[in-house]
């Protein structure tokens, strides 16, 4: 997933974030990279970490109920840039 939209190079910026907050909170290990959130042992506390950081960091909110439907990381990345791509003022739109 690094399609370009008109903000340039915005998803795949934001895919590489979501990504270091997933691995970060989930302490994903590399030989994992398709395991689901409840594989990586998610809980409602990490659910939260990562749903406030998204929203923190990208500016952009996202229903923590999706955490719970047990996505892996490319498909919560893609949710969280449909969200993106929906909030035009998002945070993720300009990044620093």
């Amino acid at each position: 997933m690094t399609d370009i939209d008109q903000d340039g190079v915005r998803q795949s910026t934001v895919e590489k974030r979501v990504e270091v907050i997933w691995r970060e909170v989930l302490h994903m290990p590399q030989d994992r990279p398709d395991a689901t959130f409840f594989e990586l042992q998610g809980q409602s506390i990490s659910a939260v970490r990562i749903i406030t950081r998204v929203e923190d960091e990208l500016g952009v909110a996202v229903d923590v109920g999706l955490l719970f439907e047990d996505p892996d990381l490319p498909t919560f990345t893609a949710a969280v840039v449909a969200a993106v791509q929906r909030t035009p003022d998002a945070r993720a739109a300009n990044p620093a």
